[in-house]
This record gives C-alpha cells, sequence and structure tokens, in this order.
C-alpha cells in the first residue's frame, strides 16, 4: 500500500518555511549582516521573495478575498513601497543588528509587508500601474546607493565608510540592471494583456 503523497504546494509551502527558518538561525544571520552588501542586497531581498512565492501559494480565490478586505491593490502597493524604502535607512539597518525587536520585525515586516501585498496588488494593476512599482523602487535604489558612495562619514554605525561605499556601487549597478531588464521585458512584450500575468487572467508575475 502506497503512503500518500503530498500536495505540490504544500510542498513547496514546506520548502519555504524551512528556507524561512534557515535564514533566522544565529549563522545566517552573522554571516549575511556582516557585511552591508549581503545585509541589504542578498538577505533583505531573500525575505521579500519568501513573501512573493508564499503569496503565490495561496489559491486564487483567497488572494482576492484578502485583497478585498485591505481595499485593494492601492493599500497593498503604498504599504508595499513604505515598508521597503524603511528598511533601506541606513538607522533602520542599525536597529535590526543592535535590538532584537528590530530584527524581528525585519524578519516580519518584509515578506508580509513587501513581498506577500506586492503579489497582492500585481494582477490588478495596468502597466501604468507597474511602472510606477518599477520605476520608484528603481530610483529608490540608484538614490540611496549614490548617497552611500558619496557620503564622506560613515551614514551606519555598524558598518565601515568602505563597506558602505562597496553596498553603493552594488546598490547603483543593480539599478541600472533592473531598469534594462524591466525594459527589455516590456520590448519583448511581458506587459499586460488579456492573455498575460497582470492582464484578466489569474498570473501573478512580477514582470
Amino acid at each position: 500500500m502506497s503512503s500518500p503523497t503530498l500536495p505540490r504546494d504544500v510542498k513547496y509551502g514546506i520548502g519555504l518555511g524551512i528556507l524561512y527558518l534557515l535564514l533566522g538561525t544565529p549563522m545566517a544571520r552573522d554571516w549575511l549582516e556582516a557585511t552591508m552588501s549581503r545585509h541589504m542586497l542578498v538577505q533583505m531581498p531573500l525575505l521579500v521573495i519568501l513573501g512573493i512565492i508564499g503569496c503565490r501559494l495561496l489559491p486564487v480565490r483567497w488572494q482576492n478575498d484578502v485583497l478585498a478586505r485591505v481595499g485593494g491593490s492601492v493599500p497593498c502597493v503604498m504599504v508595499a513601497l513604505f515598508a521597503s524604502s524603511y528598511w533601506m535607512l541606513p538607522r533602520a539597518l542599525d536597529a535590526a543588528l543592535t535590538e532584537p525587536l528590530a530584527e524581528v520585525g525585519k524578519f516580519l515586516s518584509l515578506p508580509l509587508l513587501v513581498g506577500f501585498p506586492l503579489v497582492l496588488a500585481w494582477r490588478r494593476l495596468t502597466l501604468i500601474g507597474r511602472g510606477f512599482v518599477w520605476t520608484n523602487f528603481i530610483s529608490m535604489l540608484a538614490v540611496l546607493g549614490w548617497l552611500y558612495i558619496v557620503a564622506p562619514v560613515r551614514v551606519c554605525n555598524s558598518y565601515l565608510v568602505n563597506d558602505q561605499e562597496h553596498a553603493g556601487w552594488y546598490m547603483v549597478i543593480g539599478s541600472i540592471l533592473l531598469f534594462v531588464w524591466w525594459l527589455a521585458t516590456l520590448f519583448i512584450g511581458s506587459g499586460v494583456g488579456p492573455n498575460k500575468p497582470g492582464g484578466n487572467g489569474s498570473g501573478t508575475t512580477l514582470a
């Protein structure tokens, strides 16, 4: 008699939970938060991605119910933008490294207030709405990266000046690559349409 197999989404959910717990272990946190670059450009994006994948694992009907309860796509986008902006600030980085409650807040807010609401809103956003999200994020990444590069003093007490300069260059380069990639997706026809994610279909791809 064969043992029952778990549904694919349940398996993915378990794997997602294991990865989330691994990211929260002291060893993983110490390594990822040892440099400003890994903290901002590896750990934080991974937490957002976990929220994105977690939301996409939910049935579309559940996503629509949650979206209706929170007031639609605009509140979701605004929450995601404010939460992501906050965790790019030097003061927030310092707090996450020195205050346990702030670290817990980071691990909860990035998946739940950035990744999760972005997926909820994405299917309902028009091409202009998606462009607003992308341009806002890319410009914020570029401006903060440039400030980290040109700042003559440490803007984050937990990291040295050369560390913040390296992080700044990575942010600027990353913003340029994201912008080029986003434009490429528009030229190859991955915008909003009736048979494409973000149109009247049920896809939730963030592109």
